[in-house]
C-alpha cells in the first residue's frame, strides 16, 4: 500500500482513568500533532466511553446458542450484522483506519483490563482473522485481514529505562509485549512499528524530550521501518507451525520469529 500523508486516517486508541495524567498528555499531544500533520484522527478513549470489557453471550444477540461458543457464535453475529452497536462503531473505525496507535500504562506488564477486553470483543473471528469461505484461505499473518495497516504501541511504565533493556530484569520490551505487537497486531495482518516506551513513568522532572521524541515518532508514523515478523505461510514454519529446521537451527525464544 502507498500512503499519502495527508490523507490516511489513524484510529487512536487508549485506556487510561485519570486524563490529567502523563498518559492523558500524551493523547492529547499525539492526537493533535497527526491532525497538524493532515492525518484524519478518530479516538477511542476507553475510560472516557465507559467501554464495558467483558465479552458476554448478549455479544451475539439472538444467534447465541444453549452453549456460548465464543469463536463461532461472535463470527456469526459479526457476519450476520446482529452484534452490538459499540461493537461495531469501534470495527468500523478500524475498518477506516490506516493505522493504528495503541497507548497505555503497563500494568502487571500488561495491558489495562479495559483495554484487553476491547480486543477481545471486537476482534472477532469473521473480522480480525478466520478462513475465507469461498477459499478456504486461513486469514492470519500476511494474509490477515488487516494487512496494508499499521500499528504502533506507546506505553509508559515504572521500570528504569535499563530494566526493559536487551538484559533488563523485566525483559526486553519487544519481546515483553510479543503477546500484543506478535499475537494480536501481526497476526492479523498488520505492520507493526517499534514500541515507544517511557520508563520511569513516575519520576519524569522534563516533559519536553519526551514530547519531542514522540512527535518524532508520529511523523514517521507511515515511513519507519517495522519489525520484520516472519510470514506463516511461505515455507518459513512447519505444518504444525514450529520454525522450520534449516533456519536459526539451536535457536530458541522469540526472537527466532523475526527475519533478521
Amino acid at each position: 500500500m502507498q500512503y499519502d500523508d495527508t490523507l490516511s486516517t489513524v484510529l487512536w486508541l487508549s485506556a487510561h482513568p485519570e486524563p490529567r495524567s502523563l498518559n492523558g498528555s500524551l493523547r492529547t499531544i499525539g492526537i493533535d500533532h497527526l491532525r497538524t500533520l493532515g492525518h484524519t484522527v478518530f479516538e477511542s478513549d476507553l475510560y472516557g466511553m465507559e467501554w464495558d470489557p467483558v465479552l458476554r453471550p448478549r455479544d451475539v444477540g439472538t444467534h447465541s446458542s444453549d452453549r456460548f461458543r465464543i469463536s463461532a457464535d461472535t463470527r456469526t453475529a459479526h457476519l450476520a450484522g446482529t452484534q452490538p452497536s459499540a461493537i461495531v462503531r469501534e470495527q468500523e473505525k478500524l475498518r477506516r483506519a490506516d493505522a493504528l496507535v495503541v497507548q497505555f500504562p503497563l500494568w502487571w506488564y500488561g495491558m489495562p483490563a479495559i483495554l484487553k477486553g476491547w480486543f477481545d470483543r471486537v476482534f472477532v473471528s469473521g473480522f480480525a482473522f478466520g478462513t475465507d469461505e469461498t477459499t478456504g484461505r486461513r486469514l492470519r499473518f500476511e494474509q490477515g485481514p488487516f494487512t496494508g495497516k499499521r500499528a504502533f504501541v506507546i506505553t509508559t511504565l515504572g521500570d528504569r529505562p535499563h530494566a526493559i533493556g536487551p538484559r533488563g530484569k523485566s525483559g526486553e520490551l519487544t519481546e515483553l509485549l510479543f503477546g500484543l505487537l506478535h499475537g494480536t497486531f501481526a497476526y492479523t495482518g498488520m505492520s507493526v512499528l517499534e514500541p515507544f516506551a517511557i520508563p520511569s513513568a513516575d519520576h519524569i522532572d522534563d516533559f519536553t524530550p519526551i514530547r519531542s521524541r514522540l512527535t518524532d515518532r508520529l511523523s514517521a508514523l507511515f515511513t519507519a521501518p517495522t519489525i520484520p515478523y516472519r510470514p506463516q505461510f511461505t515455507g518459513e514454519y512447519t505444518t504444525d507451525w514450529e520454525l522450520a529446521p534449516h533456519l536459526r537451527p539451536g535457536e530458541y525464544g522469540l526472537r527466532i520469529h523475526t527475519a533478521c
